[in-house]
C-alpha cells in the first residue's frame, strides 16, 4: 500500500485527500506512460488507448474532466463509457485492446469521497510497479529511464499529437451482451429484486435481468449524484431484505457503487453474504465437475463457518490478505476458479478478472434455477459464526499494530478465544482506520475481544474514537 494508491485504488474525500490536481496528473502520466515510455519500444507516433468509466457521484464529473485534460495533454486518446461499472471497464480493457483502464469510483463509500481506480490492459487491478511509478510522479520524485537532467517533466503534445476524446457507450452495451452471455437458463416465472444504489448498475441490472426473463423489481435506481450507497446497496442491505419479504420475491441482490460486489437475499428476507455466496456456487460447481482439485481462495476475513462447511464437502480453500486484487492473484497464479470477499466481492475467474456483481448475480440464480431449489435451501447448511467487527480511528495504523500493549491484547483475546474463535487486527486499505475483528460460537465473547484489544488502544494512547 502506498502513499496515495490502497488496495483498491486512490481513494478519499473530494477536493480534500483527492483533488482535481491529482486526477490531472495521473492522466498526464499515464498518457506519456503508455504512449512514449522508452521502456515500452514503441515507434515515436504511438498513441495509447485509455478506457474510462465513472459512476454516479457529483464529482465524478470533475474527475472525468481533469483525468482527460491530461491524458491528451500528454497525447492518448481516451475512451468514455460515461457511468458504468468498474467491472465493465475492466472486461472493455482486456477485451478491446487498450493499454489501460480508468474507473472514477469510491466504491461503497459516500458520495463525499471518490477515487481513481487503475486497471492494466489485461483487465486485472494496476501493477504496484506502475502505482509505484504513478505515485513517484505525484510527489515529482519520477525520472524516465536514460534521463540524465535534475527535473523532468512529462512533454506535452502540440498540434495533431494532442490526444481525442472518444464517446465509447458502445463498449458498455458490449459488456452489458456478455452478461446475458452466460445466463445458462431463462429466469422465467422469478420475481428477483435489486437494489441498484443510486449507483453503477442503474442502467445495467435491469435490462439485463428483463433480457434474461426475470420479473424484475429494482429500489435505489434513480441517482442524483448525492444519494449513491446513502442507506442502501451492498453495505445497507436492510432495505432490500424487507422489500424481498413484503413482495414476496424469490430472490434479490444489493451491488455496491461501482457494481464490484454483491450480496444476495434469499425468500425468506435473509442475507446471503460473500461468504455464503462462494459456498453457494463453490458446491454447485462440485457437483456439476467444474471445480475439479482447485480450492476456493478466501480473504482472512472469512467466516470460520465457511471453512467449516467447505471441510464437510471435501473442498479445500486458500486465504489471503483483503483485496480482491490479492484473491486474484493467487488465482491466477494456483488456477483456481472461484474466490472472493464476504464483503461480495466474488471473482470466477474463468469469466472475469476482478470482482463482478453482476456475474454474481448471474451465477446465483444459475445455482436456484438449474437445481430448481430455493436459495434459503442452498445455504442452509453454512452456519456462520458471530462475528463483531468494528472500526476504530487510531492516531498512527503502523505504530498502533506495533505497540506492545496492543500487539499483547490481540495475543490474549486469541488464547482466550482458543480453537472456538480467532480475532483479527489489521489496518483498512481503503480508509484511515484499523478493523478490529473477533468471532466466536457466542457473540458476547466476540464483543468481548474486541472491545479488550480497543481498550489496549486506550490504554496505548493511541485510540481517537471508534467510527
Amino acid at each position: 500500500m502506498g502513499k496515495y494508491f490502497g488496495t483498491d485504488g486512490f481513494r478519499g474525500e473530494a477536493n480534500v485527500d483527492l483533488t482535481a490536481e491529482h486526477a490531472f496528473r495521473i492522466g498526464l502520466f499515464l498518457g506519456w506512460y503508455y504512449s512514449k515510455n522508452p521502456e515500452f519500444g514503441r515507434s515515436a507516433d504511438y498513441r495509447a488507448k485509455i478506457v474510462m468509466g465513472k459512476d454516479t457521484r457529483r464529482s465524478s464529473y470533475m474527475y472525468e474532466d481533469a483525468l482527460c485534460a491530461g491524458l491528451v495533454a500528454s497525447g492518448a486518446d481516451v475512451y468514455l463509457l460515461h457511468v458504468t461499472s468498474t467491472p465493465s471497464v475492466a472486461y472493455c480493457a482486456r477485451t478491446e485492446n487498450f493499454d489501460c483502464g480508468v474507473m472514477i469510483s469510491a466504491s461503497h463509500n459516500p458520495f463525499t469521497d471518490n477515487g481513481i481506480k487503475l486497471i492494466n490492459g489485461a483487465g486485472e487491478k494496476m501493477q504496484d510497479a506502475v502505482i509505484d511509478d504513478v505515485e513517484s510522479f505525484l510527489d515529482g520524485n519520477y525520472k524516465p529511464e536514460g534521463f540524465k537532467g535534475e527535473n523532468w517533466a512529462v512533454p506535452l503534445a502540440t498540434g495533431e499529437n494532442i490526444g481525442s476524446v472518444i464517446d465509447h457507450a458502445a463498449g458498455r452495451n458490449r459488456y452489458i451482451g456478455y452478461l446475458m452471455s452466460l445466463a445458462t437458463v431463462s429466469y422465467k416465472g422469478m420475481r428477483v429484486g435489486l437494489d441498484c444504489s443510486n449507483g453503477s448498475t442503474w442502467q445495467i441490472a435491469q435490462s439485463v435481468f428483463n433480457a434474461l426473463g426475470a420479473q424484475t423489481f429494482v429500489i435505489n435506481n434513480q441517482p442524483n449524484g448525492l444519494n449513491i450507497n446513502l442507506d442502501c446497496g451492498s453495505t445497507h442491505i436492510e432495505a432490500l431484505k424487507k422489500y424481498v419479504r413484503e413482495n414476496h420475491l424469490h430472490v434479490g441482490f444489493a451491488f455496491d457503487g461501482d457494481a464490484d460486489r454483491c450480496l444476495a437475499v434469499d425468500e425468506n428476507g435473509n442475507e446471503v453474504n460473500g461468504d455464503e455466496i462462494m459456498y453457494v456456487c463453490a458446491r454447485y460447481m462440485q457437483r456439476k465437475g467444474e471445480l475439479g482439485n482447485t480450492k476456493v481462495v478466501t480473504t482472512v476475513m472469512s467466516n470460520f463457518g465457511l471453512y467449516k462447511a467447505l471441510d464437510e464437502l471435501g473442498i479445500g480453500y486458500e486465504k489471503t490478505a483483503v483485496g480482491d486484487k490479492y484473491v486474484y492473484e493467487n488465482m491466477a497464479e494456483n488456477d483456481h476458479l472461484i474466490g472472493g470477499e464476504q464483503s461480495g466481492h466474488i471473482i470466477f475467474r474463468k469469466y472475469a478478472t476482478t470482482g463482478d456483481g453482476m456475474i454474481t448475480a448471474i451465477k446465483v440464480m444459475e445455482c436456484i434455477v438449474e437445481q430448481k431449489t430455493s436459495l434459503s435451501k442452498l445455504h442452509e447448511d453454512v452456519t456462520m459464526y458471530p462475528q463483531v467487527l468494528k472500526n476504530v480511528v487510531v492516531t498512527s495504523k503502523e505504530e498502533t499494530l506495533a505497540d506492545p500493549i496492543v500487539k499483547k491484547s490481540v495475543e490474549d483475546a486469541s488464547a482466550k478465544l482458543g480453537d472456538s474463535g480467532r480475532v483479527l487486527l489489521r489496518a483498512s486499505g481503503t480508509e484511515p482506520v484499523l478493523r478490529v475483528m473477533a468471532e466466536a460460537m457466542v457473540e458476547a465473547d466476540a464483543e468481548a475481544a474486541v472491545d479488550s484489544m480497543i481498550a489496549a488502544m486506550k490504554e496505548a494512547g493511541k485510540l481517537v474514537r471508534i467510527k
